[in-house]
């Protein structure tokens, strides 16, 4: 599937560039005018499809999605439209990468493969990380690097059982495309480095800018958003006014085009650049992507990360050059420390990163070396940040997923999953004499107020009745009542329950059909939905260790 769609991504791009044989689009000297409408023309017919689709109104679930809310369940049709839309992306010149077409399908190959076999949520959640396991060994030739994708990404942990299915996947996925004559690494860089401690302070300031730079991207990607909101420009309309934008910004270099394979084989090949104009692609290459993306353009920035990771490297290198002309011997050496520190601060996956260094260079002291770059830029982006590029476009439309850990579960305790529709209740205005010969002590532990019109009143402790002797019998029921304005809706997810019961201070809250209708239909206690949460979590908890 990796090799299909990269196939059909290319074709289109060297029918519509007029490319010559084995030429990258990004990797051109540069573009006729007419050119810059190209992208223009994808935006068209993108918004052209978003039409079309407007019906259908359904929100296309990714695999980070599918495994944290839906237990690893996609569908093929979204996934169908999702890769399509990426290829015509791809294909048009749109600054992303198609490594999110390759992980929809290799994931929803998988999923639907489950449903075949009828596996259980934990055992679909693995296999579907096999598949994307599989799509990024095959896109980049590195086994290690698919299977610790799927570990840090898909999957969200690495346990041993995990470990045998996601390897086999990525070997397998490597043999098949070097079969068809393909999966080799991205790179190939031979040079074996000592790193000695002014080489590491570099790195870890290599490490700190690049998570800078992926932060800045992602806000921006947001911000781009948000000024087509604020102008008004209709939905199916954002991709062609975006593409347009891009296609100008190619016409003042290529390279912002597309992923940026044939850039970055470029300047893997070629001297590096001066120190400018690698600054100046790197400025227009995040703008690039983040028009893309922010005008409705789908797909990925993986390999676009590893592409301006690649150029920061070269500044890197001069700025070592200009310290000490020994720290690094040759510029592919802090290109790779720039480009695993750059894709683990939009991709989320240090070891990842690693991984691809080591199997890109076959050297360990490099691969300790990305490490640092990776992990430096990594919690950067975690404690002034918070979010991978994924899991930031979940929080803009609202989601709390941080990770593809199984939250699913939590999402399905429900407050309505979980109450006693046994409800004892009374009118408020019933006095405490009648209430007591009704509720002697020993009875029942809590008994729901009503209105006359049958609205929710309070909740009554009926130890309340019996401990306060100043109350006469004549007393109403009103005068005892507890928690009068805080309900539980049904929807209500545990944690937020809980926070409830916690702000609140009760044991126990009453469940409305309504807040606003006050229609008593349950009551929840604080140590069942704590029994059951708990017991739900330790389930989970097994099925990451199976």
């Amino acid at each position: 599937m990796v090799l299909l769609l990269r196939s059909v991504a290319y074709w289109l791009q060297s029918t519509l560039f007029d490319l010559p044989p084995d030429q990258r689009i990004s990797g051109l000297g540069g573009l006729p005018v007419d050119a810059m409408l190209i992208p223009a023309a994808g935006g068209v017919l993108l918004g052209l499809i978003g039409l079309a689709l407007r019906r259908r109104k359904a929100r296309y679930v990714d695999l980070v999605e599918a495994n944290a809310l839906h237990g690893g369940k996609l569908s093929m049709v979204d996934s169908l439209i999702i890769t399509g839309q990426t290829i015509i992306s791809n294909g048009f010149g749109a600054s992303v990468g198609l490594e999110a077409a390759y992980t929809q399908m290799g994931g929803v190959a998988a999923s639907k493969l489950g449903d075949m076999l009828q596996l259980r949520r934990g055992d679909m959640r693995k296999l579907v990380g096999c598949g994307a396991a599989g799509a990024i060994a095959a896109a980049f030739g590195a086994p290690l690097t698919g299977a610790f994708y799927a570990f840090e990404l898909i999957i969200g942990t690495y346990t041993i059982a995990t470990l045998a299915p996601v390897m086999a996947a990525s070997i397998a996925a490597v043999l098949v495309t070097a079969l068809f004559g393909h999966g080799e690494p991205i790179v190939t860089i031979p040079e074996v480095i000592t790193i000695g401690v002014p080489q590491v302070l570099l790195i870890i300031l290599s490490g700190l800018v690049t998570g800078a730079i992926g932060i800045l991207l992602m806000r921006l990607v947001g911000s781009v958003e948000q000024a087509f909101r604020t102008f008004k420009i209709p939905t199916w309309a954002r991709p062609a006014v975006g593409g347009l934008a891009v296609g100008a910004l190619g016409l003042i270099t290529p390279a912002v085009l597309s992923a940026g394979h044939g850039a970055l084989e470029k300047a893997f090949a070629a001297p590096p650049l001066p120190v400018v104009l690698a600054i100046s692609i790197v400025f227009l290459k995040v703008l690039a992507s983040a028009i893309s993306l922010g005008a409705g353009f789908r797909g990925g920035l993986f390999f676009a990360s590893l592409f301006l990771g690649a150029i920061l490297g070269q500044v890197l290198y001069w700025v070592a050059l200009w310290i000490n002309p020994g720290l690094f011997p040759e510029p592919s050496i802090p290109m790779l420390v720039g480009m695993a520190g750059l894709a683990a601060a939009i991709v989320g996956g240090p070891l990842t990163m690693a991984f691809l260094a080591l199997e890109t260079s076959g050297s360990l002291p490099l691969t300790v070396a990305v490490l640092v770059a990776a992990v430096a830029s990594s919690m950067l982006v975690r404690e002034t940040f918070g979010y991978s590029f994924t899991t930031w476009r979940f929080h803009l439309r609202g989601e709390t997923i941080r990770s593809a850990h199984d939250v699913g579960w939590m999402r399905n305790l429900t407050v309505g999953r979980m109450m006693r529709r046994d409800v004892k209740s009374v009118s408020e205005e019933m006095t405490l004499k009648e209430f007591r010969r009704l509720y002697p002590l020993g009875a029942a532990t809590r008994v729901i107020g009503l209105r006359d019109d049958g609205r929710y009143a309070g909740m009554i402790d009926v130890a309340d009745a019996y401990a306060d002797e100043a109350l006469e019998d004549g007393a109403m029921v009103g005068s005892i009542l507890r928690h009068t304005d805080v309900m539980l809706h049904p929807a209500l997810g545990a944690v937020d329950a809980e926070a409830l019961f916690e702000k609140h201070n009760a044991d126990a809250l009453v469940v409305v059909s309504d807040l606003a209708e006050r229609k008593v239909i349950g009551t929840l206690t604080e140590s069942h939905l704590l029994r059951r949460y708990s017991n739900e979590l330790e389930r989970a908890r097994a099925d990451l260790a199976q």
